[in-house]
């Protein structure tokens, strides 16, 4: 399989990602039992595809122990020349409290390790608390590790446009944030997505395809119950549905993705992927990835090959304006984590 020229992204002046990136909080253990030797041959398949772009966190279970493998497999069968063609996104997600050199340059050692890599592609950091503005300290402390050569760039996850807005007053460059975003909550729609162009700032949506939610298994059932939903994903994106409008509004919104899809001859999935795809400043959208248990390469591929015209987004708004402002009841991207 080789995918089109439209898959890439210039990320940055040096690289290059692929505009499905994949996603491993599935590794975690919240979605059930991963075996690395299954998963390893098939982040192989992925790559080998054209997805060569990996999100994973250092609280991920064994992602960033997965990617080390991956390259060391990678490079001992296509030689160490080409790791270059993998791109992998790791987050740093600290426990509140006084951030120093030591504590930020131990937490990047790990990674470093793990990953077997000398220096991080981009380095995504979380916080959990506003009060606390010791994220201004673990920052500038981020910011001298890249000047040295440990991190590449700078990213955020879950941030609001305030607290974007601080840090980027205070100097410190960011090249991305990674927000929830998705055909139900279009939250980065209301602030975020206008400071991220102005500052030239992307976004990196998770949640797209609301944890497998957004796909024909789901067309036209009954509410499931919470037995019946087994993974972290599922559990948490029902209870966004539920906050947006409730799942009657999602047979709804279901069904009109499922006449676009048809239209254009591609899966629902698909049409969730692409609608965000082409939102201003999104650079990319994460997939999650369930190595070894179910794999969705084919289908991903179709998003490159389809566009969404004016009466597609005209039949998604319709629904959309039926549903409940997760903005005013939420708040800004990443207030649900607060």
């Amino acid at each position: 399989m080789t995918l089109p020229a439209s898959s890439r992204f210039q990320f940055t002046p040096e690289l290059s990602i692929c505009r499905v990136m994949n996603g491993l909080w599935q590794v975690s253990g919240a979605h059930g039992h991963i075996d690395p030797a299954r998963a390893i041959p098939e982040m192989f398949t992925y790559h080998e595809s054209g997805f060569t772009t990996w999100d994973l966190a250092d609280h991920y279970g064994p992602a960033e122990d997965f990617i080390g493998a991956f390259r060391r497999q990678f490079a001992g069968r296509y030689g160490a020349e080409r790791l270059n063609e993998i791109q992998a996104f790791t987050k740093w997600v600290p426990r509140p409290g006084r951030m120093t050199r030591r504590v930020v340059e131990d937490a990047i050692d790990l990674s470093l390790s793990r990953m077997g890599v000398k220096s991080l592609d981009l380095l995504q950091f979380h916080w959990w608390d506003y009060q606390d503005d010791a994220f201004l300290d673990a920052l500038k402390h981020l910011a001298d590790l890249q000047q040295e050569g440990k991190i590449r760039y700078l990213a955020l996850t879950n941030f609001d446009t305030e607290h974007l807005r601080i840090i980027t007053d205070h100097g410190i460059r960011i090249v991305s944030n990674q927000v929830q975003y998705s055909l139900v909550d279009r939250r980065p729609e209301t602030k975020m997505s206008a400071f991220c162009r102005e500052h030239g700032i992307t976004l990196l949506p998770y949640g797209v395809l609301l944890g497998g939610l957004m796909s024909e298994k789901f067309v036209a059932r009954p509410e499931p119950r919470r037995g019946e939903l087994g993974t972290a994903s599922l559990q948490k994106y029902r209870n966004m549905i539920e906050a947006w409008g409730g799942w009657s509004l999602f047979q709804e919104l279901l069904a009109v993705v499922k006449q676009v899809a048809d239209r254009h001859r591609v899966s629902i999935a698909n049409v969730a992927v692409r609608a965000i795809l082409d939102s201003p400043a999104v650079a990319a959208v994460i997939v999650g990835t369930r190595l070894g248990v179910a794999e969705h390469i084919a289908d991903n591929a179709r998003v490159f090959g389809f566009q969404l015209d004016s009466e597609d987004h005209a039949k998604l708004d319709a629904v959309r304006v039926k549903s409940r402002d997760l903005a005013k009841l939420i708040g800004d991207c990443g207030d649900e984590y607060r």
